[in-house]
């Protein structure tokens, strides 16, 4: 099969992998209809997480194959979304609705899904099968369901967004502009978006923002303050992971308020004086995706939302490579790959 291989920074090279096969009784094999490029693979791609010969990508969808003999909740011929974490479903962690820290988990980055079809380690607890054949036009709001939509979705209700609050989000890639998403269909009352490109703008207000802030660090969180009184937020989202947007995020909260962090941390350290004295409630880390999937594929089904706007660059998945640089000059919230 042809698949992405990330072989150093900035390297980036479609060639000819081994096929999957079923290992474990509990894999399954998937025939990838649609993939992408994460913000998340900027990192390596950059340079700044080390990366050799890696093969890449960890959100997708596709249609089952073959399943192993323990797997009991998809079957051949079923189109299925996979989360960017798999899980066993069963240990204590998992029901407890928190399978992305499964004590079992394997992160789907170190199996790579930017190919035409990849292996899922515990099918049952990693995949979920949508309720028949979607539209073409469904499969880009599916895709995101895989990790930025369930990310910015965790990111919102570990910020305790709802009726009556004020969100902010930190961030304006696709998943803070999905935080902006969820933060709406939660029901926040007042959702502002911290952003400074046109694009992004346009399309976090399409998703429901109220207001844009275009400072950053301090800046932004005095206009944070200034656009709630002087309190700050009721729940702030931070979807970059930069020593930077956490302390924005921090800041932005008011005393008593949630920040939900989602953003892949690098480098980033917070002084416990200033925590203490904040009063913030903080709650994050790597989204537990499959806990959210049966509600979003609903929504995205019923055609409530449509998540798959983040997607403005459609690319066929020989051309990866211009996916990635598109994205690192940030001429592409994200790229959608099809193999």
């Amino acid at each position: 099969m042809r698949g992405v291989v990330m072989h150093a920074p900035g390297d980036v090279r479609v060639q000819d992998l081994d096929d999957p096969q079923i290992i474990e009784p509990t894999d399954a094999i998937i025939r990838v209809t649609a993939t992408c490029v994460c913000g998340s693979d900027l990192w390596p791609y950059r340079g700044i997480e080390e990366v050799h010969d890696q093969p890449m990508g960890h959100e997708y969808v596709g249609v089952v194959e073959q399943v192993g003999s323990e797997v009991k909740t998809v079957k051949p011929g079923q189109f299925v979304v996979g989360t960017f974490v798999a899980a066993d479903g069963t240990c204590e962690i998992c029901r407890s609705g928190y399978p992305s820290s499964c004590i079992h988990r394997v992160f789907m980055s170190l199996v790579g899904t930017q190919s035409e079809r990849a292996r899922i380690p515990y099918a049952d607890g990693t995949l979920v099968a949508t309720p028949g054949t979607p539209e073409p036009d469904l499969i880009p709001s599916l895709l995101a369901a895989s990790d930025v939509l369930g990310t910015g979705w965790f990111g919102a209700v570990a910020a305790e967004a709802g009726p009556g609050k004020t969100v902010a989000v930190v961030g304006d890639g696709a998943v803070g502009l999905l935080a902006v998403l969820a933060a709406k269909q939660l029901g926040a009352e007042r959702i502002i978006a911290m952003s400074r490109h046109e694009t992004r703008q346009k399309l976090a207000t399409e998703f429901g923002a109220t207001d844009i802030v275009t400072e950053r660090g301090a800046e932004g969180v005095a206009k944070i303050k200034e656009l709630t009184g002087g309190l700050g937020a009721h729940s702030v989202v931070e979807a970059v992971g930069t020593h930077e947007s956490m302390h924005q995020a921090v800041g932005s909260a008011r005393p008593g308020g949630h920040v939900g962090f989602v953003g892949v941390n690098h480098d980033v350290t917070l002084s416990g004086e200033d925590l203490f004295f904040s009063q913030v409630h903080l709650h994050g880390g790597p989204a537990p995706v499959h806990r959210f999937l049966p509600e979003l594929i609903d929504l995205i089904w019923q055609r409530k939302i449509n998540s798959g706007k983040v997607f403005d660059l459609a690319l066929p998945l020989e051309e990866a490579a211009e996916g990635y640089k598109a994205m690192d000059e940030r001429r592409a919230i994200k790229a959608i790959l099809h193999p």
